[in-house]
């Protein structure tokens, strides 16, 4: 089975068990989406989720998180890790909205990879749910650690990933795959101890029973 077609039947396999995938984080609007993918990088949807909560309530503007103190903004995300990075992006990212972007979140690829600390990884995530605009594929740990299990791609850093993906998934399953490949990786083929047993890709993955 050529990659391609594997790459169909990973879509069609998952897409049964995983009916309902779809980004974890929580939002309403595109800003807020935005700053949970920032806030997202090396530490889980479900933690996130728990800070933006009282977040959100307190940072509705691009503006809020510019005027905010950096050392308040500091001390309420520091549970998530990489804090003063974090920090430094969602400021700097929250500024050039406000100066370029007329306080909204871009709609284009474009546009929205020019803010700071937003690579195609995030800006996949956030045009394609905020905006329904698919140009890509959103590549996260999971993608990144299924896709070369699947031997759907020998690279490992994401803009090759995704490239690889893009060449050989229907754009129709671009937005799909992203999150299918999200939830097997949270649930079954995981880092540490992959469930190939129970796996509905183990007739086809060339990993399986070898991890």
């Amino acid at each position: 089975m050529d990659e391609a077609a594997r790459a169909k039947e990973v879509v069609k396999l998952l897409g049964k068990l995983y009916p309902d995938a779809k980004v974890a984080l929580n939002y309403r609007n595109p800003l807020e989406l935005l700053v949970a993918t920032i806030l997202s990088a090396r530490c889980t949807d479900a933690k996130v989720n728990q800070v933006t909560r009282k977040l959100f309530e307190e940072y509705r503007t691009p503006e809020d998180y510019v005027n905010a103190k950096t050392s308040v903004l500091r001390r309420e995300i520091r549970s998530l890790g990489t804090f003063r990075r974090k920090t430094a992006l969602i400021k700097g990212c929250c500024k050039a909205l406000v100066e370029r972007f007329d306080s909204s979140v871009p709609k284009s690829m474009a546009e929205i990879v020019t803010l700071p600390g937003v690579a195609r990884k995030t800006a996949n995530v956030v045009l394609s749910n905020a905006y329904g605009v698919v140009e890509g594929i959103a590549v996260d740990t999971h993608v990144a650690r299924l896709s070369r299990r699947l031997g759907l791609t020998k690279n490992k850093l994401p803009d090759k990933i995704e490239k690889d993906l893009m060449g050989m998934v229907p754009s129709g399953d671009w937005f799909r795959i992203s999150y299918l490949l999200i939830d097997h990786g949270r649930k079954i083929c995981t880092a540490r101890k992959p469930l190939c047993g129970e796996c509905v890709l183990n007739r086809t993955c060339p990993s399986a029973f070898k991890s």
